[in-house]
């Protein structure tokens, strides 16, 4: 988890000191980490009483094809690729921008999954 204030240091390397501690709005959650899997999901209260869905497994993607415009229901098959980190290759965590293998060829995705509860992607050329 992460906290997220501010710095602890000054630009000049000296330190900050702090007048007050962390608020309930600077609360961190642990990420979901996504991986491919029957569907499996949870839902988390956030600020102002509204709600996220978190995926946890997932087992298809909503894919469109930009070149013809339709948009279809494919099974997720592996991750060729990630840029965010190449560990997330070899652990199979589906995030956004990663490269998916599905059943209508690579395509990169555009969701994030942890955070809105769905894959989304779009076929590459």
């Amino acid at each position: 988890m992460q906290w997220q204030g501010r710095s602890v240091r000054k630009p000049s390397g000296g330190r900050y000191h702090t007048s007050q501690g962390k608020k309930r709005t600077e609360i961190g959650r642990a990420p979901a980490e996504t991986h491919i899997g029957e569907e499996r999901r949870r839902i988390v209260r956030t600020f102002g009483g509204n709600q996220k869905v978190r995926a946890l497994r997932v087992e298809y993607a909503t894919v469109s094809n930009p070149a013809t415009g339709e948009t279809k229901r494919a099974k997720i098959e592996t991750v060729e690729a990630n840029s965010a980190d190449p560990n997330y290759v070899r652990r199979k965590l589906l995030t956004k921008g990663a490269i998916i293998k599905t059943e209508m060829g690579l395509a990169r995705i555009v969701s994030r999954p942890s955070q809105d509860g769905v894959v989304n992607a779009v076929l590459l050329a």
